[in-house]
C-alpha cells in the first residue's frame, strides 16, 4: 500500500482499544476507534477504512450482526476479536464474512501480523495477478476479472465477493478438474498465514457455493471429494 493503512478498531473495552491503537500506530497504521455499531457507522461514513478489527461482544448490536451488515454492502476486510476462542465460534465468524479471527487474550504483535497478512491479500487482489497469470477467467458464462477482483454472473451482473472468496475461487479456476486438498488450498490462498486452519476453507467454499451454484445443497461447480478435498468441475477459459 502506498500510504499508511487506516484501521478501524470496534471495541468497547477502552483499555484494549488504547493498547491496540497505540501498537498499530507505532507500526505505521492510522487508527480510528469505535465503541459500538453506531460509532462504527459514523466513522465508516466519514472516512475511507482499509480494515476493520471487530470485537464480538459489544453493547447493542453485536459483532456478528455488524460483520454481516458490513459484508452485505462492502468488501472491506474484517478481523474478528473474541474471548470465545472455540473453533465453532471462529467458523460462525467466518460464515458471517470475516477474513480472520483472533481469540482473546491476544498478543498485539500477532494482531499486527494478521492485519498485515489480510491487507496483503486484499492489495494483491486489487492489483491483480503477477507474471503470466491470466487477467480474466471464465467458466459457464461466469467471469472472474483477476485484475479488478470482480466476479460477474452469466447475466452480466456484479456479484459481491470478499478477498478470501476471490482468492479461493481464483485458485480453483486455475486448477480445474484437479482435486485440491484443504492443505493445498490453504497454501494457494492464505500462504499458511498465522491462524489459518482447514475448516476456514470449508466455510469459504460454502460461501462461494451460495453465490455461484444453482443449488448450493447439491453443488455441481465445486464438488466435494470424500477424504480428498474439492474439485472445480467446469472448463475454464483464460485470457490475458
Amino acid at each position: 500500500m502506498t500510504e499508511s493503512p487506516h484501521i478501524l478498531v470496534v471495541e468497547d473495552d477502552q483499555e484494549i482499544s488504547r493498547l491496540v491503537a497505540r501498537y498499530l500506530r507505532a507500526n505505521d497504521c492510522r487508527v480510528s476507534l469505535a465503541g459500538d455499531g453506531r460509532e462504527m457507522d459514523r466513522v465508516i461514513g466519514s472516512s475511507r477504512i482499509d480494515l476493520v478489527v471487530l470485537d464480538l461482544m459489544l453493547p447493542g448490536e453485536d459483532g456478528l450482526s455488524l460483520c454481516r451488515r458490513l459484508r452485505s454492502g462492502s468488501t472491506v476486510p474484517v478481523i474478528i476479536l473474541s474471548a470465545r476462542g472455540e473453533e465453532v465460534d471462529r467458523i460462525v465468524g467466518l460464515e458471517m464474512g470475516a477474513d480472520d479471527y483472533l481469540g482473546k487474550p491476544f498478543n498485539p504483535r500477532e494482531l499486527l501480523a494478521r492485519v498485515r497478512a489480510v491487507l496483503r491479500r486484499s492489495a494483491s487482489s486489487l492489483r491483480g495477478p503477477a507474471g503470466r497469470r491470466p487477467r480474466v477467467l471464465t467458466f459457464l458464462s461466469w467471469r472472474l476479472d483477476c485484475g479488478l477482483a470482480k466476479l460477474t454472473n452469466p447475466d452480466g451482473g456484479a456479484v459481491a465477493i470478499t478477498g478470501g472468496e476471490f482468492d479461493l475461487l481464483q485458485a480453483l479456476c486455475e486448477h480445474p478438474g484437479r482435486v485440491l486438498s484443504r492443505d493445498q488450498l490453504l497454501d494457494l490462498t492464505q500462504g499458511r498465514s498465522a491462524g489459518a486452519f482447514e475448516r476456514s476453507i470449508d466455510v469459504l467454499i460454502s460461501r462461494l457455493r451460495r453465490k455461484i451454484e444453482a443449488d448450493p445443497h447439491h453443488p455441481e461447480i465445486i464438488r466435494t471429494v470424500r477424504s480428498g478435498g474439492y474439485v472445480f468441475t467446469p472448463e475454464v477459459i483464460a485470457a490475458s
